[in-house]
């Protein structure tokens, strides 16, 4: 389970992936935004290619041996990255990124990496505050969600399964876990003082009603669903897209 760095961002004031979730946020700010590199790369069976960072840190790309353009760190917040791959090309992939700034990517050779693939894809829509899972490219079900307020709406764009988060003990309301996706508020910037805003899925905070049957728009940002619909993204593995559309 979650290593003690991890659990401490949890329970300090809401916790870096509580962030857009209950409670006024402590400084809403507009974030840097790139513009979003397109959905993950994806064969005719709906699966998606995914790339396991090997090394503690691996060199990043502008372009296929191009310039060196970063390090790109093996784990986030004390877990295995495994990104989803947006490209392919001789020996490099390009994969989207999880720390800000939204839409980040860049190109791993692929020796750096260890290659699988997912079946699944979650779709948020939040026009319809409905939660979509599929499962090679067919869909699986479909939950009601709360989501992001007008205020502080969820943002929309290509994400990922970054990885998953026990509950605060003092916060049951949450649910069995916390799934905290590679997406970021783009309204607030730092979430009682935890130096960022990473948008959580979730059980329901308070009451089931809020969400009911047809979804709402309750939250500062994150997804929070019924908790048997949230048990059911259980085996759903880490690098797996997420798409927020409106």
């Amino acid at each position: 389970m979650p290593g003690s760095s991890r659990v401490v961002a949890l329970t300090v004031a809401g916790g870096l992936f509580l962030s857009a979730c209950s409670g006024p946020p402590s400084a809403p700010a507009h974030s840097a935004r790139r513009p979003d590199a397109g959905g993950s790369a994806r064969s005719s069976g709906g699966t998606t290619l995914l790339a396991t960072l090997r090394g503690v840190t691996v060199p990043g790309y502008d372009s296929p041996g191009g310039t060196r353009a970063r390090r790109v760190p093996g784990t986030w917040h004390g877990v295995r990255s495994v990104l989803p791959v947006l490209a392919t090309r001789s020996s490099w992939v390009r994969v989207r990124l999880a720390p800000r700034p939204n839409g980040s990517t860049t190109w791993i050779p692929v020796r750096d990496v260890r290659l699988s693939v997912t079946p699944y894809r979650i779709v948020v829509n939040l026009e319809t505050t409905h939660l979509i899972l599929y499962k090679d490219g067919r869909q699986v079900f479909s939950a009601p969600a709360g989501v992001g307020t007008r205020t502080y709406p969820t943002p929309t764009g290509s994400y990922f399964l970054a990885f998953r988060e026990a509950p605060p003990r003092s916060s049951p309301g949450y649910g069995a876990f916390i799934i905290v996706t590679s997406a970021h508020s783009d309204v607030i910037s730092n979430w009682a003082g935890s130096g960022d805003a990473v948008i959580g899925i979730h059980g329901p905070l308070g009451s089931d009603r809020e969400i009911d049957s047809a979804g709402s728009r309750i939250s500062h940002g994150c997804i929070r669903l019924h908790e048997a619909d949230l048990l059911r993204l259980r085996d759903v593995p880490l690098g797996t897209p997420i798409d927020i559309v409106s």
